[in-house]
């Protein structure tokens, strides 16, 4: 089915969410590949989700936890009104280095903060320095720390904020009590809280395409 996947997910991509030349998005992949960054992207049509869900919500500031090399943020960053904001957090500096100049190529820096260091460090700066709430935050970090991921993203978020998390399904490994990956864990972890927290409404979306089997969790607070 993997084939079949990766076929589809081209065919639904070169119609909403086609490459054109000069594509920023397109350089910031090359450039991520050069700079040795490992490709875990999400995907171009996963990228245009990104971008649906900033311009529904009707988000003027978003927090993303997890840069990598910036091309989410570039999707999310695309879709912002005039004024919008985007703060990003990456722990790792040879990463923000590469965003920040794949940002800046795409002509959007004016639109992005990224703090560098560990994000369960930077999250409380965020509490005090006024960022916050938040109208639309994703999540796309290390799988383990993904439960206080989601505790943070409760206090620094107001009724109607979007949440977003990528990468739960884990391949189908999410639904083995008996898994002892720490990453899969995490996200078990991150779905318990998730579904007992009564200030939110959540569902997950699975996905299929050119990188196999996961999905999204999405959740909006309600109270």
């Amino acid at each position: 089915m993997q084939n079949v996947w990766a076929e589809v997910d081209r065919y639904f991509c070169d119609r909403v969410a086609p490459s054109v030349a000069g594509d920023e998005l397109v350089a910031a992949v090359a450039a991520n590949k050069k700079a040795g960054l490992p490709a875990i992207d999400v995907t171009r049509l996963q990228g245009k989700f990104l971008d649906f869900l900033v311009r529904v919500s009707g988000a003027r500031s978003v927090l993303e936890i997890g840069t990598l090399g910036g091309y989410s943020t570039i999707w999310m960053a695309r879709a912002l009104p005039e004024g919008g904001q985007i703060v990003t957090l990456e722990f790792d500096p040879h990463h923000a280095k590469t965003a920040t100049e794949n940002i800046r190529n795409a002509g959007l820096l004016d639109r992005v903060e990224i703090l560098v260091g560990r994000a369960i460090d930077s999250l409380p700066t965020l509490e005090h320095s006024g960022a916050a709430p938040f109208d639309l935050i994703f999540i796309d970090a290390d799988k383990e720390s993904y439960p206080e991921y989601l505790e943070w993203a409760l206090k620094l978020s107001r009724v109607g904020t979007v949440i977003v998390a990528d990468n739960v399904v884990r391949d189908g490994k999410v639904a083995d009590a008996n898994c002892n990956d720490p990453m899969v864990q995490g996200v078990q972890r991150f779905t318990e809280r998730l579904a007992a927290e009564r200030r939110l409404s959540a569902t997950v979306l699975q996905t299929v395409g050119v990188k196999g089997y996961d999905g999204f969790a999405l959740a909006v607070v309600v109270s």
